[in-house]
């Protein structure tokens, strides 16, 4: 699973960020969270509004700080299933 949090170089607020660390950590995820702040990223993305959460390549958040609860029960959806 690929998840990245997009900031703004402007305006890196670690809130997102670390809500998502915190989620991962509560699913049992293994894996990191990047923090992408460039702006070819952003655009390849679409977004218009950071912070934003992007898993897989999905932008699942955007423009809005979700707490961890939240983000928990977004990524658990993408999970791949347990055989």
């Amino acid at each position: 699973m690929k998840i990245e949090v997009v900031e703004t170089k402007g305006s890196v607020n670690k809130g997102l960020f670390i809500n998502v660390l915190e989620a991962i950590k509560a699913c049992g995820i293994n894996g990191k969270v990047d923090l992408v702040n460039d702006l070819q990223t952003i655009l390849k993305y679409g977004i218009r509004a950071t912070p934003a959460l992007v898993v897989n390549g999905v932008v699942m958040i955007a423009g809005q700080l979700r707490s961890s609860e939240e983000i928990m029960k977004l990524l658990q959806q993408h999970l791949p299933p347990i055989v």
